[in-house]
């Protein structure tokens, strides 16, 4: 068992550097095994969702190695393996873009369901339908909680989206970029990973147009080539560390980052008062004094990111006044509140809306990351906390941020890992 200890109430002062987006390296990585031969992943962060999907790919016959620190080299040419049914699948949830990758290359899958942070329901129905739409059969076996898929063929077709879904529309452009004839998603999800995916693979031939609008545009190709790709930054990394910097109170400037990418954040916190400096690839965060309340609604990029709402809600605890916080995109997503109640949070829920009331002081406690971002939460409020932090299941955290303990160690702050 490993924990972080946190000593609280410490201003973060000093530079971080952000990694790659783990949301678009876990979908680039399966994209990767439908060329036959090999691709270079650079900017790789080192998160454990990383090594899940590159244990994943070489039992499927794939070569993975890291030829430095931060890039990865895919070897696809030998893969030979549509059954993704291991337990390195299971416990991620960005592993059913395995099946949008093999239906592309084999024209058939078996890949076990996914796992990840449950926060709510999480269906695949949407990638399922998208399947059958381009000819795949499609058999679901949840006694054994295993999916097949089979195509004599694939061929492009119109895809409306009844919801706007990442995980569904990066599953459709892997489908569909050896299906024949075109293919078309309405209502797409515009998220920057999923432009990068799009990226990555018009850079390994494919012809996929509009990625970052509502209507995505993909015209099946015979096949796809590998390709050296750099990782964009991960907006969600960086802005964790700025909600940390906002809450603690100091001056940090976070780099390796997309500015554009970080603007319904930074809109947030310039209303409850911090300053914001934006240079070409940084942020400056300034925090003096007490932090204002706010409204907040999560919602589809561009909007305020619901992988931010758990962190915001540990930074505006100690806020003056009354924020409203309201999700809009899981229905679960407050799980994490027992949580920070422990160190003394008062914060009312009311279905899918959370009235966080600011106090002056939180205290040290002994709490648990129920999820990725809960956990950066439990962060947060430890390092603004009085006294001591322990959080547990920390292997929660570790999917998601790389070195995490370390980059905020060299901001100035007081946390350590520590085995049990």
């Amino acid at each position: 068992m490993e924990h972080l200890l946190i000593r609280g109430k410490r201003p973060l002062v000093g530079e971080v550097s952000i990694s790659g987006a783990k949301n678009a390296v876990v979908a680039i990585i399966p994209a990767a095994i439908i060329a036959d031969g090999v691709s270079i992943i650079d900017n790789l962060p080192a998160i454990e969702d990383v090594k899940c999907l590159q244990d994943s790919l070489t039992k499927l016959g794939a070569v993975c190695q890291l030829i430095d620190e931060g890039t990865l080299m895919v070897d696809s040419s030998a893969l030979n393996n549509f059954n993704a049914t291991f337990n390195s699948v299971r416990r991620i949830r960005a592993s059913y873009y395995l099946m949008g990758a093999l239906l592309a290359r084999f024209k058939q899958a078996k890949v076990a369901l996914p796992g990840g942070c449950n926060f709510g329901t999480r269906p695949i129905d949407l990638h399922l339908k998208a399947f059958r739409a381009l000819g795949a059969e499609v058999d679901e076996d949840y006694e054994n909680g295993i999916i097949s898929l089979k195509a004599d063929k694939l061929v492009g077709t119109n895809i409306f989206l009844d919801t706007v879904s990442v995980g569904a529309t990066i599953n459709i452009m892997l489908a569909a970029t050896l299906a024949e004839g075109v293919t078309v998603i309405e209502n797409a999800a515009k998220e920057p990973h999923i432009v990068d995916t799009a990226n990555f693979l018009n850079m390994m031939g494919a012809r996929i147009r509009g990625a970052g609008t509502d209507v995505i545009r993909i015209t099946g190709v015979k096949e796809l080539h590998g390709a050296e790709y750099m990782i964009i930054p991960d907006q969600i990394e960086a802005g964790t560390y700025m909600i940390a910097a906002a809450a603690c109170g100091g001056h940090v400037c976070v780099k390796n980052i997309i500015p554009k990418h970080m603007d319904s954040l930074t809109t947030k916190l310039k209303e409850i008062g911090c300053r914001v400096i934006e240079g070409d690839d940084f942020v400056e965060i300034v925090s003096e004094g007490r932090l204002k309340s706010t409204k907040i609604k999560t919602m589809a990029y561009p909007g305020f990111p619901t992988d931010l709402h758990p962190q915001m809600a540990a930074g505006l605890s100690k806020a003056d006044g009354v924020s409203i916080l309201t999700e809009t995109v899981w229905e679960n997503r407050f799980q994490y509140i027992n949580e920070l109640r422990k160190f003394g949070c008062d914060i009312m829920v009311d279905g899918r809306v959370a009235a966080i009331h600011g106090i002056e002081e939180l205290h040290g406690a002994e709490v648990m990351a129920t999820d990725l971002r809960a956990g950066a939460a439990m962060i947060i409020a430890g390092l603004t906390a009085d006294g001591i932090t322990k959080i547990g299941n920390v292997r929660f955290i570790d999917r998601g941020y790389e070195k995490i303990e370390y980059k905020l160690k060299a901001l100035g702050a007081d946390i350590k890992r520590v085995k049990e």
